[in-house]
């Protein structure tokens, strides 16, 4: 991985998650923040380009509204002055935005997703990425879901969630690693967790 032509997409890192936690959602990889955190470790010291992508709801009722506390990033994950936001409204962080035209004119080839949710903005951008030609790998354990009900009442848990939407994307969009690898494949020894 050349770090010159490889950018970390960091998707939806915010508040809201946290408060949809705490109102009792179930959720999968209670690692995937501190992973993010090694990734823009990694990123950033090898001067690697990190965009980060933010959610700005436009339903009345949304936690991700920019009105609400919801909408800011967490801590952990914030951006540097020099590391661009991207706001997007939909699940993409493509549609609406200029990221496809950033990462051109960075000259990226590679993009390195992790955020949240796996199976909702996470799974959508990385299929545009896998779409519009770019090498994309997709952080497994850097990225997270919850439980999902579906149309016939059924519970799926947040780790079937996750190990179904990992299966949907391997191979034919994206490549899905482990955060180590991109340390390693970056250039960067892997510190203990």
């Amino acid at each position: 991985m050349n770090p010159q032509t490889s950018a970390l997409l960091v998707i939806d890192v915010q508040e809201a998650f946290n408060e949809i936690e705490q109102a009792g959602a179930r959720r999968n990889n209670l690692q995937a923040v501190p992973n993010i955190v090694r990734l823009l470790t990694a990123f950033r010291g090898v001067d690697a380009p990190i965009f980060h992508v933010r959610h700005a709801s436009t339903e009345p009722n949304s936690r991700f509204r920019p009105d609400r506390p919801g909408y800011a990033v967490m801590p952990q994950a914030r951006e540097l002055p020099n590391e661009p936001v991207i706001v997007k409204a939909v699940n993409s962080s493509f549609i609406g935005t200029d990221l496809e035209a950033r990462l051109h004119s960075a000259g990226v080839t590679t993009v390195v997703v992790c955020g949240a949710t796996t199976n909702h903005c996470v799974e959508t951008t990385t299929r545009m990425a896998g779409n519009l030609g770019f090498e994309t790998l997709l952080v497994a354990d850097a990225t997270w879901t919850f439980d999902r009900t579906g149309p016939d009442g059924t519970t799926f848990p947040a780790a079937q969630v996750q190990a179904m939407t990992l299966a949907n994307l391997s191979g034919e969009f994206a490549e899905i690693v482990q955060t180590d690898d991109v340390l390693v494949r970056l250039g960067v020894t892997p510190t203990l967790r």
